[in-house]
Formats: structure tokens, sequence, C-alpha cells
């Protein structure tokens, strides 16, 4: 024979006499909410004889128990519980889904509960207030478990994000190794990164101390942006509106955008990008913000070996050493506009802003100096090399005395 539990005149909570009316439902109707959630949400809908299945029948054992506990005695901590309610939302990010399977999984769970409560209750003649605060009870405690699963999903994510970034730095870093690392090994890294390997890269050097809007740029792009010598792999050509975005993502700082290379090659396009974003800083390749290699190749091939040049201009120009500087100025200038246009005396003066007598002169000068080696290409081809080397460099000189 039954009665009612509840109390007159006693405060607004659960009876804890119902938890030894519940305990007896537990076995049966944990089997009942598994089989609907399965029925209902196809993402668990797998078989239940593996690591999968246990998981989720610790999951719903741990939550009625718990439950029945909270009701015998609301001081109950429930350790046990909050750890496997927080391990099934870590579960739904390792497994890439959203957290809507496991929200409706608590849904479905509640509402069998609650049709299992309402027979128990007519069976036990409870009253309509006692199953109001049950109906109170389980739905905020359902609440409760969802919250709890929600913060193992988000500490899952941050610790997986965190995971992947590492991955990422060194997988640029592994394909900045020379010799080149075997594909096989950065196929595995890059995977494990969920990074596609491209045919191409494209390697951008960044000026030191430059700050980066992450969430700005895309996402297949690798960086390294934290080191002196900041740098970003990007998977093929950067075309215009991936440089403006790049530009965006670092507002603050020069950017050098080296050649486009195979994979392999990530260490020769980083390399003169670095010597581009170099030149750029010393004032010898203009005022953009974004430099482009491609765009300046022979200046880069003049400027990859100074000490090179110094020795190539010594070989070169060594024989204009007896002459005052004044003289030596005036005989190389007219020898590089000569060089540039082969024109006449008149088209040469023109440039200079001298007599054509003047350049006359000069030219007889310069051709008892250098002999045959002005009749001969390659001759001619070494002394402009130095010329335009050296102009470059009194371009650089010229762009520090404006920043002194």
């Amino acid at each position: 024979m039954t009665q009612p539990l509840d109390t007159a005149g006693e405060p607004a909570a659960l009876p804890r006499g119902l938890a030894g009316l519940m305990r007896p439902e537990l076995a049966t109707v944990g089997e009942e909410i598994i089989t609907e959630i399965r029925r209902t949400i196809p993402e668990y809908g797998r078989p239940l004889d593996g690591p999968y299945g246990h998981a989720m029948r610790i999951g719903v054992e741990q939550a009625l128990l718990a439950f029945v506990d909270h009701v015998a005695d609301p001081g109950t901590r429930h350790e046990r519980r909050d750890d496997v309610c927080r391990k099934l939302g870590h579960n739904e990010a390792l497994e890439g889904r959203s957290l809507d399977s496991l929200q409706s999984a608590y849904r479905v769970g509640a509402r069998v509960a609650w049709q299992r409560l309402m027979r128990m209750g007519r069976r036990h003649n409870l009253s309509s207030s006692v199953m109001s605060l049950l109906a109170d009870a389980l739905f905020g405690y359902i609440d409760e478990l969802a919250s709890l699963s929600h913060d193992g999903y988000v500490e899952a994510q941050a610790r997986s994000a965190g995971a992947v970034a590492k991955w990422r730095r060194r997988l640029l870093h592994l394909l900045l190794e020379s010799p080149a690392v075997p594909r096989g090994a950065t196929a595995e890294l890059a995977a494990l990164a969920g990074w596609d390997l491209p045919d191409e890269v494209t390697l951008v050097a960044v000026a030191s101390g430059a700050k980066c809007a992450m969430p700005m740029l895309d996402s297949d792009i690798l960086l390294d942006i934290r080191r002196p010598d900041p740098y970003l792999l990007v998977p093929g050509q950067i075309g215009a509106g991936r440089q403006d975005r790049l530009a965006t993502a670092i507002p603050v700082g020069r950017l050098a955008v080296g050649l486009t290379v195979s994979l392999t090659e990530a260490p020769d396009s980083l390399r003169w990008a670095r010597q581009a974003l170099d030149l750029a800083e010393a004032g010898r390749l203009g005022d953009d913000r974004v430099t482009r290699c491609v765009d300046c190749l022979p200046t880069l091939w003049l400027t990859s070996d100074n000490a090179l040049v110094d020795q190539l201009a010594r070989r070169e120009f060594g024989k204009l050493d007896g002459l005052t500087p004044k003289q030596r100025t005036r005989l190389v200038e007219t020898l590089g506009v000569w060089l540039e246009t082969r024109g006449s005396a008149a088209e040469i003066a023109d440039r200079l802003h001298v007599h054509p007598q003047t350049v006359r002169y000069r030219m007889r000068q310069l051709e008892k100096t250098f002999g045959d080696q002005l009749a001969d290409p390659d001759g001619r081809f070494a002394i402009e090399l130095v010329l335009r080397a050296t102009r470059l460099r009194e371009r650089e000189d010229a762009g520090r005395s404006q920043m002194s």
C-alpha cells in the first residue's frame, strides 16, 4: 500500500524518501534512455560493444545515479558525475562535432526519465505538488549536466587548438630545413596539423616586432610571428587579394614577398624574401610597405654578395685609381650613361647637361684607359654590373643620411 510523500507545511523541497522509490527504476530506465538516444540521434547510432558504447553507458548511469543521490542528500558532491559530463563534451570536440548532438541526447534523456517518473508517481499516488517539484529538479539538473559538458567541450577545443598550433609551427620549421626532409615525414605531420601539402609555396619575411591579427589571416597560412625574424608560408602564389589581406592582418611594419617555388625550395624563397626586406628597410627598393621579390630580381642578384661586387669593382675600375675623385666621378658617370644608351655624344651630353665636346673628350679618356674592354660584350657587362651595384649602395647611403 502506497501513500503520498509530501508533508503539509514543509519548505518547497523534494522529499528525500523519493530517492528510495527511484532507485529500483535506474537500471531499466538507463537502458531505455540509451535505446532512445541511439534511435533518434544518428551520430550515436554506432555499436555499443567498444569504448564508445562504454562511455555512453557510463555517462547515463552516472547522470541517473547522481540525480537520485542528490534527492536523497542535496549536499552530496558529484565529482565522478562532473568528470564524466566534462569528458562527454571533450569527446564531442575530439570527434569534430558541435554540441548539438550531445544537447539533443540530454533532452532525450530528460524526456524518457520524466515519462518513467510520471508512471512512478501514479503508482505511488504522489501529489501534483511533489511531481511539479520533481519536474523542476529534473530539468534543472539536465541544464547542469549540459553546462558541465559545455565546459569540457570548450576546454578540449582550447587544448586542441594549442596542439594544432604547435604542430603547424613544427611543420613550418620542418619545411624550411635544408636538405629537405623526406615528404613522408612532412605529410605525417601535415595530417596532424590539418594542413594539405601544396605543390608550390611562397614565403613572406616580416619586419621584426610586427604584430599580427591572427583571426584576419587565411587559415591555410603557416607562420612563426614571435621570433626575431618572423615569417609566413603561404600555399601557392600570392595574388593581389591575398597580399591585401596579409597587409591588413599585419598593419604595421614592412613585408617582403619571396618567389613562388616548389615545396622543397621553400628555404630559398625565405632567403630571398629576407634579403628583399633588408634592402627595403635600407631604402634601396622604394617606399612601398610590401616588397615583391619578383619585381626586383636584378637588384637581389646584384646585392647577393657585396664582397664579390667589391672585388669586381677593384678589378674593373682599378685603372682609374690615379685620377682625382672628381675626375673619377665624371668619367664613371659618363661611362654609365654610354653603357645605358650607347647614344651619340649629343645624346649623352643632353643626359649629363654638359657640352657634346666634353663628352667626346671624356670618351677618348675612357677608351684610352679601358682599351678593348669597351668593345668586348663580357667586359661591358662586368662594368655595368659594378655601376648598377654602386648606384644601389649610393641610394642606401643617401637614405641613411636623410634618416640621421
